[in-house]
């Protein structure tokens, strides 16, 4: 039975993917990280309907024997889910590709998806495959970007856009990271030059339309903010924005970016508990509706400028549920033998939009778009 290690698997994206990919036949996932009662928990939740066998695994990634502890177990596949990633070094993967184990991970922080890659060698040498950031970014906003980039000669910029519902689960570490940049310098691509803006400012309303309508945005500092100026050799802009569904939540932060940018606030981060536990007095108000925007701008192949908006919208609070999906598909296509490639990189140019349409349908999930 192949092993497949979940680090973090009791959180708020690992339950998923061990949920997901519960349904594995053939498989032993573990369900690790150092809390032993919150493992314990999740595995009696999910074994009921579980055709994989769920195993607990009480592992801390700092530890100085992890290397060698997961050498001992000779896993297949570890999935990495313990954030944030801002900070990290690449201690888990180096593991991984020692041990002769693949290696996926859900980083959004942008220095540890965009430098993957220096571990390309020792990674083909042991035969795996290492992917950093199968998630909604740049996983998913990656494909969707491929899925129509042939219908552009050209692109001139590229728009994201996350806006998650106000009753989606808080994830700390997903909060931990946003706050270490927020009021900070992001070097992005803008008027066709690399520039600074600051995190969680820059705060406007964009119209998702459908059942979303008007949400705030304001800057968001991800890896696709450096990858996809070269990798679509995009001439003026590449942005991303995310926002807050409640005004009051949303305004709050910007005026926390204010004061960091000002230096009377070094850090948000050490704050996260306690902001997320505010934050939560805010759940019974708002939605459960999450949308995801690319906004494409470019020359078509009759030399004409051409726009084309992808619309992804999430009912019923499965919003949490996209960042896992990227993991997921990846994690199945390295059981079942069909992705053989090895070395270390950005999660980019691995899927095709279709991949993700199984799992669009199951969480009600849809998409629209304008061409």
């Amino acid at each position: 039975m192949k092993k497949v290690v979940v680090l973090g698997g009791y959180g708020n994206f690992g339950k998923r993917i061990v949920e997901n990919l519960a349904s594995t036949d053939g498989i032993t996932i573990y369900v690790a990280g150092r809390n032993q009662n919150k493992a314990v928990d999740c595995i009696n939740q999910l074994k009921v309907n579980s055709v994989a066998t769920l195993e607990l695994l009480v592992v801390d990634i700092f530890a100085a024997d992890f290397e060698e502890r997961l050498k001992a177990l000779s896993p297949f596949l570890v999935i990495h889910t313990s954030g944030p990633f801002q900070g990290q070094d690449y201690r888990v993967p180096k593991a991984c590709i020692a041990a002769g184990a693949h290696y996926i991970d859900l980083a959004d922080d942008r220095r540890f998806v965009c430098d993957i890659a220096e571990l390309n060698t020792s990674a083909k040498e042991k035969g795996v495959l290492a992917v950093s950031g199968a998630s909604s970014v740049p996983g998913l906003s990656s494909t969707v970007i491929d899925h129509y980039q042939e219908q552009f000669t050209e692109l001139t910029s590229i728009d994201l856009a996350i806006a998650p519902g106000n009753k989606a689960e808080r994830g700390l570490a997903t909060v931990e990271a946003i706050l270490s940049y927020t009021g900070h310098p992001i070097n992005v691509f803008k008027d066709g030059r690399w520039q600074d803006v600051f995190g969680w400012m820059d705060s406007k309303v964009n119209d998702f339309g459908g059942f979303v309508g008007n949400r705030r945005l304001a800057n968001v500092d991800v890896p696709d903010l450096e990858l996809f100026p070269e990798r679509y050799g995009v001439l003026e802009r590449v942005s991303f924005q995310a926002g807050l569904e409640l005004s009051v939540l949303h305004q709050t932060m910007v005026g926390m970016a204010a004061l960091a940018k000002r230096g009377l606030v070094k850090n948000w981060a050490p704050l996260a508990k306690s902001i997320v536990a505010t934050s939560n007095l805010f759940l019974p108000f708002g939605t459960d509706k999450g949308a995801m925007e690319v906004l494409l701008k470019g020359i078509d192949q009759n030399g004409k400028e051409k726009t084309i908006k992808w619309t992804l919208y999430a009912p019923k609070g499965n919003g949490p549920y996209i960042p896992t999906l990227s993991t997921i598909i990846l994690a199945q296509k390295l059981l079942e033998g069909s992705n053989t490639e090895t070395g270390a990189k950005p999660c980019v140019g691995l899927f095709e939009l279709n991949d993700f349409a199984p799992f669009f349908e199951a969480l009600d999930i849809h998409f629209e778009e304008q061409l």
